[in-house]
């Protein structure tokens, strides 16, 4: 059960961090308006302490002790004056314990403000940062949001053939079908991104403050909003990082990336450092995942074996009949497909109307045998 099932005062809410940066900054990667919604006799709590948080808001991010008491005095009074009309005749007892309560709510106030305080202006500064949700709401289409609440991946496929998968406490939005002469995707957390060729509709994935822009190729991005640093690696191809329009920048410095090179982006300093030996960073190193070690190159090689590369890749889950492919055998080339053109050119190779579906991570191959 999540802590927060727990929480029954309002100041529970107001010491939760979490909670504090989707109030204040419209990051919601905990899911607390979906629980606000699912439990609804919170919500009243939940109302109180946003507007408790708003009200305590420091918009500048230099203040001095005094200017915070003050604040919290200036509280307090209006606080009391409220009180004092609305219960004149409460007892003395009452009043004493309905201060020590708001007493404990504005402490609670305090850590938050200077939690938020800190993660804004000493990881983060202020005019750097770019959220998610700023991001989604500049788009002006349509959009469906793919959120990955789960412990493994999740393979996202879009409408154009492309793939995404999608790792634990990330989130894509995109359109239901792309439009126009441009391809735009908006991340939150991690993806592998696997982009069907089309050189007259480049594709754009925008990430934090950055935006990668690609024509077919392959690569990971990595970009949760808590995260000092946003990386981008490519496997295959060529991508173009630069800063977006809604981050500030002062030469807008675009970075090409080539196979086996990557970038990360400092968001505090805005800051684009380019590696191009990915084996002599330990961080990219220990960070490789199955689908970026794999070979998709196959010589002669047994349908079989090819379904389990991919099942190990994409972490997904394959069935087909075993005894109509056990003496198949393909060479083929899938390196730079996504999952779905990989599916095709083995149904088609395979011959005999093979065919397959998929199901989020589920995928289904029907087949009379091979040729």
């Amino acid at each position: 059960m999540q802590k927060r099932n727990n929480y029954i005062e309002i100041e529970d809410f107001l010491a939760n961090e979490s909670f504090q940066l989707w109030i204040l900054s419209k990051v919601d990667e905990q899911g607390w308006e979906e629980w606000t919604l699912e439990n609804l006799e919170r919500a009243k709590l939940v109302e109180d302490a946003r507007l408790l948080l708003l009200a305590m808001r420091v918009p500048d991010s230099k203040l001095s002790s005094n200017q915070v008491h003050e604040a919290l005095q200036e509280t307090w009074r209006k606080i009391e004056q409220r009180e004092a009309l609305s219960q004149k005749t409460s007892k003395i007892k009452k009043l004493r314990t309905q201060r020590y309560w708001i007493s404990g709510i504005a402490a609670a106030v305090l850590v938050g403000i200077f939690s938020v305080w800190f993660f804004k202006n000493d990881i983060l500064p202020n005019d750097n940062v770019v959220t998610y949700n700023e991001l989604v709401e500049e788009n002006n289409e349509g959009l469906v949001e793919q959120t990955n609440n789960t412990e493994k991946s999740q393979i996202v496929t879009l409408s154009d053939g492309s793939s995404v998968l999608l790792q634990p406490n990330s989130k894509l939005s995109y359109p239901k079908i792309f439009t126009g002469n441009e391809r735009k995707v908006y991340l939150s957390g991690e993806g592998f991104f696997e982009i069907s060729k089309n050189p007259k509709k480049p594709f754009f994935v925008y990430a934090n403050e950055i935006v990668t822009r690609v024509v077919g190729t392959s690569f990971r991005i990595k970009a949760y909003p808590d995260q000092q640093n946003v990386e981008v690696l490519v496997r295959t191809g060529k991508v173009r990082v630069k800063s977006n329009d809604l981050a500030r920048s002062v030469e807008n410095e675009e970075i090409v990336l080539l196979p086996n090179q990557a970038v990360r982006f400092a968001r505090k300093e805005f800051i684009f450092n380019k590696i191009t030996n990915i084996t002599a960073d330990p961080v990219l190193v220990n960070s490789v995942t199955n689908i970026e070690q794999l070979s998709f190159e196959f010589t002669d090689i047994p349908v079989a074996q090819i379904l389990e590369t991919i099942e190990q890749a994409y972490l997904v889950d394959i069935d087909f009949p075993h005894d109509k492919l056990k003496d198949c055998r393909l060479t083929t080339s899938l390196s730079d497909q996504p999952l779905a053109e990989k599916l095709k050119i083995i149904c088609k190779s395979i011959g005999n109307e093979t065919s397959y579906e998929m199901n989020g991570n589920q995928i289904v191959i029907t087949t009379s045998g091979c040729n």
